[in-house]
């Protein structure tokens, strides 16, 4: 259990100090927290809606922090390229991104063409009852997705280091809310915005 925790402290050390020198980044990830913890407590009670809001708030948040305002140079505080960042990234590096933002993308695309999904939902009743398909289908994908890269990491490097990460995945809103919320002032103090990972 040691091992699991300290690979676990590991793997958010990594993720903070590699990808998350923005304060612009840090504040979006601090929006995304809070609306991805809002979602955790609808999870339960409504899973469409808390779908709706966990993708359409936290994550579009989230991940433009990442693709418009991370800074993708070389980074001087950790001695790395951007491309070496993106090599060694464990869970979804920018191109694992961008794959499974287009899927999300595709989803109401996709209900669109086939409503009742070939026979798995119900036919939709009204715009009301799409965007509750909708919110399935993105459920599913989150799910999928974590449950992808965590087998993916089985393969590659061992099954601790995916059940890691899909641990840090699932609790990286209350980690984010704990790092970030002093994110917002700072940025607000600081208009440049950039380079302030804290040590």
């Amino acid at each position: 259990m040691t091992s699991f925790r300290a690979h676990l402290a590991e793997q958010r050390w990594d993720d903070h100090r590699y990808y998350h020198h923005s304060l612009v980044n840090q504040s979006l990830h601090f929006v995304s927290a809070c609306t991805f913890l809002v979602a955790y407590g609808l999870l339960l009670h409504d899973p469409a809606i808390a779908s709706l809001l966990a993708w359409g708030v936290a994550m579009t948040s989230r991940q433009a922090g990442h693709f418009f305002f991370e800074p993708k140079d070389y980074d001087e505080i950790n001695q790395a390229t951007h491309a070496h960042k993106e090599d060694i990234k464990i869970g979804y590096n920018l191109f694992r991104k961008w794959v499974l933002m287009s899927l999300w993308a595709l989803c109401p695309i996709m209900l669109l063409i086939q409503p009742t999904l070939f026979g798995t939902l119900e036919s939709p009743n009204g715009v009301t009852g799409f965007l509750r398909h909708v919110g399935v289908a993105w459920l599913g994908l989150g799910v999928g997705a974590i449950i992808f890269r965590s087998i993916q990491l089985f393969i590659q490097r061992d099954v601790q280091t995916g059940l890691v990460w899909a641990t840090k995945i699932v609790t990286d809103p209350f980690n984010d809310f704990r790092l970030y919320w002093k994110a917002p002032v700072r940025l607000i103090k600081d208009r440049n915005g950039e380079d302030c990972v804290a040590g």
